[in-house]
């Protein structure tokens, strides 16, 4: 019944989520192709074989299949007879999918989690296992999957206390829906007590740890063009702001001016979070007054660029390469906080705002081995990063000790790739 009145609901608000589309697409014309997929009314890949078993795993955006690659290079060695099929639900995941595995893995949008579209697709591609990445929790995909004999494993699970309590109002429709995943490997303690609590059984929970640990080192190390050999040929201090979000930028480039009047040589790398917004941010970066050089205009910085404006996809490792701090966005502005890990990985300082329900757990981790600051808000930004900028042995430390955590936490790959050995074939 519960799944019949979400069923209901979803479609009654189909016009409005064509519109948003559509009106997506004026900003991002990404987002105005490939509308097929998205009800499932494509045709499959060149080169699928239906006679093969396929291996389904679906990944949100960049972050989760960034993720999810040191396990789908795995599963392809492991399960050499089965072919790979990833989904994604944004352009910029699907470029990613691209990027990382060209044409090793079949690749389209998951369609909307409507009954006709999501039986329409499995029928098509008929998979025999779904993995599902982080919290990618929709009732008709779980349902249909489970009905069809497909297996259901929840990756890299992550139940956020707030994601819980919403979850919460609706508990048995919820237990319902987690009673069709045949396991959940759950990236830490919290997470799977949290499930527990939603309703997963404990014989089909585990702690896994978090894929994120796991580096992929197949993720592009750049070759530094002259631009950016530039940037590293300078010698100047260099604070990355990463992935940020509208109305971040605001309190980043706040923070950074009251840096300048300390430290007038600091360059500051910014990377806005979704590429529509490149020239929203590069037009704020000149109404507050600094200078500005966009990647995407391929000329060297010199000595008066103040902030390099990252507009561009694929880059951030190179980005990073060229870091002493990095400040992670979506963590000023309430969206949770991006990937703290990869610039903890590098050795880099790392500092973010409060919000950052994303990454709780890993946020928490590298805090209590001191590598990475947490601020409430720009004010106190500016404050902590005027002090590791006077100091480079705290930064070297900070860098020091998230390199080590990383290091120590590589478990989660053997753990998860045990865990479906066990529950499917």
């Amino acid at each position: 019944m519960y799944r019949i009145l979400y069923s209901l609901t979803f479609y009654l608000i189909m016009p409005a989520v064509i519109l948003r589309l559509f009106v997506r697409s004026f900003r991002s014309p990404a987002y105005g192709k490939r509308w097929s997929e998205r009800f499932a009314f494509n045709s499959l890949p060149d080169g699928f074989d239906k006679t093969k078993q396929t291996i389904w795993i679906h990944a949100v955006s960049v972050g989760e299949t960034n993720a999810a690659a040191p396990l789908i290079r795995k599963l392809k060695e492991s399960y050499t007879g089965c072919q790979i099929y990833i989904t994604t639900m944004t352009p910029t995941g699907s470029d990613r999918v691209s990027a990382l595995f060209g044409e090793d893995v079949f690749h389209s949008y998951i369609p909307y989690d409507l009954p006709i579209a999501t039986q329409r697709f499995i029928g098509k591609v008929q998979p025999s296992l779904l993995i599902l990445m982080e919290t990618e929790l929709w009732p008709n995909l779980i349902h249909y999957c489970s009905s069809n004999g497909v297996k259901v494993i929840l990756a890299n699970g992550r139940l956020s206390e707030k994601s819980a309590r919403s979850y919460g109002k609706f508990p048995d429709a919820t237990k319902d829906m987690l009673d069709n995943i045949d396991f959940v490997a759950a990236q830490a303690k919290a997470d799977m007590e949290r499930f527990i609590s939603a309703g997963v059984s404990s014989d089909r929970i585990s702690v896994s740890g978090s894929l994120k640990f796991t580096i992929d080192e197949s993720i592009e190390q750049n070759q530094l063009d002259d631009i950016l050999g530039s940037i590293r040929d300078s010698k100047r201090i260099v604070l990355t702001a990463a992935s940020t979000r509208d109305q971040e930028e605001e309190k980043v480039l706040h923070a950074y001016k009251n840096i300048l009047e300390k430290f007038p040589d600091l360059l500051l790398l910014l990377i806005p979070r979704h590429p529509e917004r490149f020239d929203r941010v590069a037009r704020l970066c000149q109404q507050t007054g600094l200078s500005v050089i966009r990647r995407s205009e391929k000329k060297p910085i010199d000595e008066s660029t103040q902030v390099f404006l990252g507009d561009s996809m694929g880059e951030m490792s190179a980005y990073y390469g060229l870091t002493d701090i990095a400040f992670v966005g979506g963590s000023l502005v309430d969206t949770g906080c991006q990937n703290v890990l990869e610039p903890a990985a590098m050795g880099l300082a790392v500092v973010t705002g409060p919000s950052q329900y994303n990454f709780a757990t890993i946020c928490s981790q590298l805090e209590s081995v001191g590598a990475l600051k947490t601020v409430k808000d720009e004010n106190e930004l500016a404050e902590f990063l005027m002090s590791v900028i006077s100091d480079q042995s705290v930064r070297e430390n900070m860098g020091q000790c998230g390199r080590r955590l990383v290091e120590e936490n590589q478990q989660a790959l053997p753990a998860l790739i045990k865990i479906i050995s066990s529950n499917w074939q």
